[in-house]
């Protein structure tokens, strides 16, 4: 399965009262682990950049006059994350600003059914708690030290690791631990076992009475085919 952890940053909060893309990052993950193909891309957003905006990432018009525009980037951005499933955190926004994007250029939008909303996994494994990407780093032991400003590349990988702990951690890819080693038994094609079976958990007379009982219900009945062949261990 096919995922792309994406973020952006933008110009203000508000799409449709004209704020823009400047940032876009991306990384991929094939069956919940990264492949190292990511996509990263710094936007001329075509208008002032707010203070307010320039606090939280640090990109400023001057900055960003010489990138590309966004009609420049859409084509290998649409191709990037096509067929795959997007991991965002508040995905309301972040897919809202793209599809503002999109269809400033006539193309259509990107469905929220492809879209899986970590913050929303977050509320509800963690009700009540600060669900905030720093606040999901704290309380799974990831390291965001590097996370000193937002940035749409940086915490898109940040986000990666979030997002195998909300779903299970790295046990999600039936990694099984054996003697210390681990090993993908499903990769090998193989089936786990004991390394000592499990003792019964029916006492014999209790077998002994489901047998008399089997035996009352006629020779055609169900249950005997569950039934061990004579001279057979049970």
């Amino acid at each position: 399965m096919r995922e792309i952890v994406l973020d952006t940053e933008t110009t203000g909060i508000n799409a449709q009262a004209g704020d823009r893309v400047v940032e876009i990052g991306c990384v991929e993950l094939l069956n919940h682990l990264p492949t190292g193909r990511t996509f990263h891309v710094y936007i001329n957003p075509e208008r002032a950049m707010p203070q307010e905006a320039f606090n939280v990432h640090g990109l400023s018009e001057a900055f960003l006059s010489d990138k590309p525009k966004f009609a420049e980037i859409c084509d290998d951005f649409r191709s990037f994350i096509a067929g795959a499933r997007l991991i965002i955190h508040n995905a309301a926004f972040d897919v809202g600003f793209l599809n503002a994007e999109l269809a400033r250029l006539g193309h259509p939008p990107i469905p929220m059914s492809d879209a899986v909303d970590t913050l929303l996994l977050a509320r509800r494994k963690h009700p009540g708690a600060a669900n905030s990407l720093d606040a999901l780093c704290l309380r799974y032991g990831i390291d965001n030290s590097r996370r000193t400003r937002h940035g749409a590349l940086l915490d898109a990988e940040i986000l990666a690791e979030v997002y195998i702990e909300l779903i299970g951690g790295r046990q999600t890819g039936l990694e099984l631990t054996v003697g210390g080693a681990v090993r993908r038994g499903a990769e090998r094609g193989e089936t786990p076992q004991r390394p000592q079976p499990l003792p019964p958990r029916i006492a014999p007379a209790e077998i002994a009475a489901h047998e008399a009982f089997v035996a009352t219900l006629g020779a055609e009945a169900v249950w005997r085919r569950y039934l061990p062949e004579p001279g057979s261990a049970a």
